[in-house]
Protein backbone atom coordinates (compact mmCIF):
# COMPACT_ATOMS: atom_id res chain seq x y z
CA UNK A 1 0.00 0.00 0.00
CA UNK A 2 1.74 3.14 -0.93
CA UNK A 3 1.36 6.78 0.28
CA UNK A 4 -1.79 7.84 -2.16
CA UNK A 5 -3.58 4.69 -1.31
CA UNK A 6 -3.05 5.61 2.42
CA UNK A 7 -3.85 9.07 1.65
CA UNK A 8 -7.06 8.22 0.64
CA UNK A 9 -8.11 5.98 3.42
CA UNK A 10 -6.95 8.49 5.74
CA UNK A 11 -9.31 11.04 4.13
CA UNK A 12 -12.15 8.47 4.07
CA UNK A 13 -11.66 8.11 7.41
CA UNK A 14 -11.43 11.46 8.41
CA UNK A 15 -14.28 12.65 6.42
CA UNK A 16 -16.27 9.68 7.93
CA UNK A 17 -16.21 11.50 11.60
CA UNK A 18 -17.08 14.63 9.75
CA UNK A 19 -13.94 15.99 8.52
CA UNK A 20 -13.01 19.93 8.66
CA UNK A 21 -16.37 20.76 9.47
CA UNK A 22 -16.82 18.91 12.10
CA UNK A 23 -12.60 20.44 13.39
CA UNK A 24 -14.37 24.05 12.33
CA UNK A 25 -17.96 23.62 13.76
CA UNK A 26 -15.94 22.24 17.38
CA UNK A 27 -13.39 25.26 17.64
CA UNK A 28 -16.01 27.76 16.65
CA UNK A 29 -18.41 26.56 19.63
CA UNK A 30 -15.59 27.45 22.39
CA UNK A 31 -15.08 30.86 20.85
CA UNK A 32 -18.72 31.73 20.66
CA UNK A 33 -18.82 31.05 24.47
CA UNK A 34 -15.95 33.41 25.01
CA UNK A 35 -17.23 36.20 22.82
CA UNK A 36 -20.83 35.97 24.25
CA UNK A 37 -19.14 36.05 27.77
CA UNK A 38 -17.09 39.07 27.18
CA UNK A 39 -19.91 40.62 25.79
CA UNK A 40 -22.65 40.02 28.16
CA UNK A 41 -20.99 38.71 31.40
CA UNK A 42 -23.89 36.40 32.01
CA UNK A 43 -23.17 32.78 32.30
CA UNK A 44 -26.48 31.28 31.09
CA UNK A 45 -27.07 34.17 28.54
CA UNK A 46 -23.75 33.20 26.93
CA UNK A 47 -24.26 29.03 26.94
CA UNK A 48 -27.43 29.57 25.61
CA UNK A 49 -25.69 32.00 22.52
CA UNK A 50 -23.66 29.07 21.93
CA UNK A 51 -26.06 26.00 21.38
CA UNK A 52 -28.33 28.28 19.36
CA UNK A 53 -24.70 28.75 17.24
CA UNK A 54 -24.45 24.67 17.39
CA UNK A 55 -27.43 24.76 16.11
CA UNK A 56 -27.58 26.49 13.38
CA UNK A 57 -24.28 24.39 12.00
CA UNK A 58 -26.26 21.25 12.92
CA UNK A 59 -28.80 22.24 11.10
CA UNK A 60 -26.95 23.27 7.96
CA UNK A 61 -25.15 19.83 8.22
CA UNK A 62 -28.69 18.10 8.34
CA UNK A 63 -29.85 20.34 4.98
CA UNK A 64 -26.43 20.24 3.31
CA UNK A 65 -24.91 16.69 4.29
CA UNK A 66 -28.20 14.95 5.23
CA UNK A 67 -25.81 13.36 8.57
CA UNK A 68 -27.80 13.02 11.52
CA UNK A 69 -24.98 11.57 13.76
CA UNK A 70 -22.20 14.26 13.49
CA UNK A 71 -24.10 17.69 14.55
CA UNK A 72 -25.69 15.50 16.74
CA UNK A 73 -22.50 14.16 18.91
CA UNK A 74 -21.62 17.97 18.32
CA UNK A 75 -25.06 19.48 20.17
CA UNK A 76 -24.41 16.66 22.88
CA UNK A 77 -21.19 17.89 23.59
CA UNK A 78 -21.91 21.44 23.52
CA UNK A 79 -25.20 20.80 25.71
CA UNK A 80 -23.41 19.63 28.16
CA UNK A 81 -21.06 21.51 28.48
CA UNK A 82 -23.20 24.58 28.38
CA UNK A 83 -25.39 22.83 31.20
CA UNK A 84 -22.23 22.60 33.35
CA UNK A 85 -21.91 26.19 33.34
CA UNK A 86 -25.66 27.35 33.30
CA UNK A 87 -26.06 24.82 36.36
CA UNK A 88 -23.07 25.88 38.28
CA UNK A 89 -23.03 29.56 37.05
CA UNK A 90 -19.76 29.50 36.52
CA UNK A 91 -18.02 30.19 32.92
CA UNK A 92 -14.92 28.25 33.58
CA UNK A 93 -17.38 25.25 33.68
CA UNK A 94 -18.05 25.18 29.93
CA UNK A 95 -14.47 24.13 28.79
CA UNK A 96 -14.77 21.38 31.92
CA UNK A 97 -15.09 19.09 28.95
CA UNK A 98 -12.12 20.16 27.24
CA UNK A 99 -10.22 19.57 30.08
CA UNK A 100 -11.41 15.60 31.35
CA UNK A 101 -10.90 14.88 27.45
CA UNK A 102 -7.62 16.05 26.99
CA UNK A 103 -6.63 14.77 30.48
CA UNK A 104 -8.34 10.88 29.67
CA UNK A 105 -6.89 11.44 26.43
CA UNK A 106 -3.53 11.11 28.00
CA UNK A 107 -3.89 8.59 30.31
CA UNK A 108 -5.40 6.49 27.58
CA UNK A 109 -2.23 7.27 24.97
CA UNK A 110 -0.29 6.44 27.82
CA UNK A 111 -1.44 3.14 28.89
CA UNK A 112 -1.74 2.33 25.24
CA UNK A 113 2.19 2.88 25.01
CA UNK A 114 2.38 0.94 28.15
CA UNK A 115 0.76 -2.36 26.94
CA UNK A 116 2.48 -2.37 23.70
CA UNK A 117 -0.48 -1.20 21.60
CA UNK A 118 -0.19 2.24 20.87
CA UNK A 119 -3.57 4.22 19.88
CA UNK A 120 -2.07 5.07 16.36
CA UNK A 121 -1.02 1.82 15.39
CA UNK A 122 -4.59 0.50 16.31
CA UNK A 123 -6.10 3.01 14.29
CA UNK A 124 -3.56 2.62 11.28
CA UNK A 125 -4.28 -0.93 11.40
CA UNK A 126 -7.74 -0.03 11.01
CA UNK A 127 -7.15 2.30 8.04
CA UNK A 128 -4.82 -0.18 6.29
CA UNK A 129 -7.04 -2.91 6.77
CA UNK A 130 -4.55 -5.17 8.21
CA UNK A 131 -5.90 -4.90 11.33
CA UNK A 132 -2.58 -6.22 14.50
CA UNK A 133 -0.05 -7.14 11.30
CA UNK A 134 2.03 -4.00 11.98
CA UNK A 135 2.59 -5.44 15.30
CA UNK A 136 5.14 -7.75 13.49
CA UNK A 137 6.92 -5.30 11.66
CA UNK A 138 9.34 -3.50 14.30
CA UNK A 139 10.34 -0.65 12.27
CA UNK A 140 6.82 0.32 11.79
CA UNK A 141 5.60 -0.60 15.24
CA UNK A 142 8.52 2.06 16.72
CA UNK A 143 6.72 5.12 14.28
CA UNK A 144 3.60 4.22 15.75
CA UNK A 145 4.83 4.50 19.47
CA UNK A 146 6.48 7.71 18.08
CA UNK A 147 3.46 9.29 16.89
CA UNK A 148 1.64 8.17 20.15
CA UNK A 149 3.87 9.82 21.80
CA UNK A 150 3.66 12.94 20.18
CA UNK A 151 -0.40 12.95 20.81
CA UNK A 152 0.47 11.75 24.61
CA UNK A 153 3.11 15.03 24.37
CA UNK A 154 -0.20 17.17 22.89
CA UNK A 155 -2.46 15.84 26.08
CA UNK A 156 0.08 16.55 28.75
CA UNK A 157 1.08 19.95 27.68
CA UNK A 158 -2.78 20.93 27.18
CA UNK A 159 -3.65 19.10 30.49
CA UNK A 160 -0.78 20.99 32.39
CA UNK A 161 -2.30 24.13 31.25
CA UNK A 162 -5.73 23.66 31.08
CA UNK A 163 -6.09 22.01 34.64
CA UNK A 164 -4.44 24.74 36.53
CA UNK A 165 -6.68 27.80 34.80
CA UNK A 166 -9.68 25.78 35.18
CA UNK A 167 -9.23 25.40 38.96
CA UNK A 168 -8.36 29.23 38.90
CA UNK A 169 -11.68 30.07 36.98
CA UNK A 170 -9.82 32.52 34.57
CA UNK A 171 -12.16 32.33 32.24
CA UNK A 172 -10.25 34.29 28.93
CA UNK A 173 -7.14 32.69 29.33
CA UNK A 174 -8.81 29.41 29.82
CA UNK A 175 -11.12 29.73 26.73
CA UNK A 176 -7.82 30.91 24.72
CA UNK A 177 -6.36 27.51 25.72
CA UNK A 178 -9.34 25.41 25.12
CA UNK A 179 -9.69 26.30 21.64
CA UNK A 180 -5.55 26.52 20.73
CA UNK A 181 -4.57 23.07 22.71
CA UNK A 182 -8.03 21.35 22.96
CA UNK A 183 -8.98 22.20 19.69
CA UNK A 184 -7.92 22.03 15.92
CA UNK A 185 -4.27 24.06 16.19
CA UNK A 186 -2.76 21.32 18.87
CA UNK A 187 -3.90 18.38 17.20
CA UNK A 188 -3.19 19.83 13.41
CA UNK A 189 0.38 20.12 14.68
CA UNK A 190 0.21 16.22 15.83
CA UNK A 191 -1.41 15.15 12.58
CA UNK A 192 1.83 16.77 10.55
CA UNK A 193 4.07 15.71 12.73
CA UNK A 194 2.61 11.99 12.85
CA UNK A 195 2.14 12.10 8.57
CA UNK A 196 6.50 12.98 8.57
CA UNK A 197 7.45 10.16 10.69
CA UNK A 198 5.26 8.03 8.94
CA UNK A 199 5.54 9.15 5.21
CA UNK A 200 9.21 7.40 5.17
CA UNK A 201 7.66 3.80 4.64
CA UNK A 202 4.28 3.19 4.60
CA UNK A 203 4.51 0.01 1.90
CA UNK A 204 2.91 -3.18 3.58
Amino acid sequence: MGLDMLTRKSLSLFSAVGGWRTVAEGVASRALFLVAYLATGKVLTSALITVGGVLVFAVVRLCTDRKVWQPAIGLVVVGVSALLAGSSGQAADFYLTVVVTQTGGGVLFLLSMLVRWPVIGVVMGVVRGERSAWRRDRPRRRRYHLCTAVFLAKFAIAAAVLLPLYLAGTVVPLGIAATLLGGAPAAGVCVYLCWRILRERVVA
